[in-house]
């Protein structure tokens, strides 16, 4: 399985943090966000990794280089400006990502979840990362029902940002600008999507507040337990 982390966003959120810098690149535990992914990545067994680039994208370019140093082999899918939203950035990189399922990772989460793990219990099929709401997102995103189906119900869940998704959700899909959440709201109608819940470490560094949550946990080796 080949594996997407999405890296192409502004990060606007940060402000000043992001002003020079990408914030894949902001660092948690003296480590880039985006090397602790490549890192947890390589351990699970999983070597092929896109990346797609927009903001500052040389800069990320420059740091990862071809992903030897990590254990993996990296391909950059250039967007340009303004990015192109996930599922924009998904149709973009589909030469690099073939057919079939592939792990979709979020660079600005910051997470001690077992990606071959995960990947495991998705048994290759679409499925989505679902957390307990956080502050910033008390209402959720989807439900899920006792059977791991996700739905459009309650009581709600919020997505993790890391899913196992079939290329096959895209096909058809126009270039250009475009949300994940129709493409996964598709799915749900159709009965096709599930969902892992998962109840460890995970913070979305979003916001200057949470990225120090994310480096307070790093500091108390919460990642590594």
């Amino acid at each position: 399985m080949k594996a997407m982390i999405l890296a192409a966003g502004r990060g606007e959120r940060m402000g000043a943090l992001t002003a020079t810098e990408p914030k894949p690149l902001l660092a948690v535990g003296g480590v880039p966000l985006i090397e602790h992914h490549l890192a947890r990545l390589a351990a699970g067994g999983i070597a092929d990794v896109v990346i797609n680039l927009s903001y500052r994208g040389e800069q990320i370019r420059s740091r990862l280089g071809d992903g030897r140093r990590f254990g993996v082999t990296i391909t950059y899918s250039e967007e340009g400006e303004p990015p192109l939203e996930t599922a924009g950035g998904i149709v973009h990189a589909r030469p690099w990502l073939g057919r079939g399922p592939f792990l979709l990772v979020n660079s600005d989460v910051y997470t001690d979840l077992d990606f071959a793990a995960f990947r495991a219990h998705t048994a290759h099929r679409s499925t989505l990362l679902l957390v307990p709401n956080p502050d910033h997102n008390p209402l959720g995103d989807f439900g899920l029902d006792e059977d791991g189906t996700v739905t459009l119900g309650e009581p709600r869940l919020t997505y993790g940002g890391v899913a196992v998704l079939d290329t096959a959700l895209f096909d058809g899909l126009a270039p250009g600008r475009r949300p994940l959440k129709p493409v996964l709201d598709g799915a749900i109608e159709d009965g096709g999507l599930r969902g892992h819940f998962y109840d460890g470490l995970w913070i979305d560094v979003g916001t200057p507040e949470r990225l120090e949550d994310a480096r307070r946990a790093a500091r108390s080796g919460d990642a590594e337990r």
